[in-house]
């Protein structure tokens, strides 16, 4: 199967929805996890996923996604994805604000036949923190 087909669904079909069902057949059984706070291989991994799949549903409900960009090379694929919410619910520690979130993920993935094998997930945290109102926005320095 495609791997762009295949991270898709994981996506659209987990993430976007909750579901995390999905993860049982878009993953290898020994699949490693590298991203921060989720890391973990084989059973570990796939627990860490489904967790995330749930857990990013119940924090922004509404939760959408776009595939901005992406390269095969081989068996990897790299995904510049954006992901669109409200922030209706707290988010680390930040009460909900009702304004609109904006998160770019890069995500890195291995794939070992038709299945995602492992998996390096890049979140902008320091913009989540800042729109959440968790971290001051930066200001470029006027300063030469």
């Amino acid at each position: 199967m495609d791997p762009l087909a295949v991270f898709t669904r994981l996506i659209m079909e987990g993430f976007a929805t909750g579901n995390d069902a999905v993860v049982d057949d878009v993953v290898t059984p020994g699949f490693v996890e590298h991203q921060y706070g989720f890391e973990g291989e084989g059973a570990e991994a796939i627990a860490n996923l489904k967790s995330a799949v749930r857990g990013v549903r119940a924090m922004i409900p509404d939760v959408a996604y776009t595939i901005d960009d992406h390269v095969l090379d081989g068996d990897t694929l790299w995904v510049r994805m954006t992901s669109r919410g409200t922030h209706s619910v707290p988010v680390m520690g930040q009460p909900p604000t009702g304004r609109g979130l904006v998160l770019t993920v890069i995500d890195i993935v291995r794939f070992e036949g038709g299945r995602m094998a492992e998996h390096w997930g890049v979140p902008d945290r320091f913009a989540l923190l800042s729109q959440v109102g968790a971290l001051r926005r930066p200001t470029p320095s006027t300063d030469a």
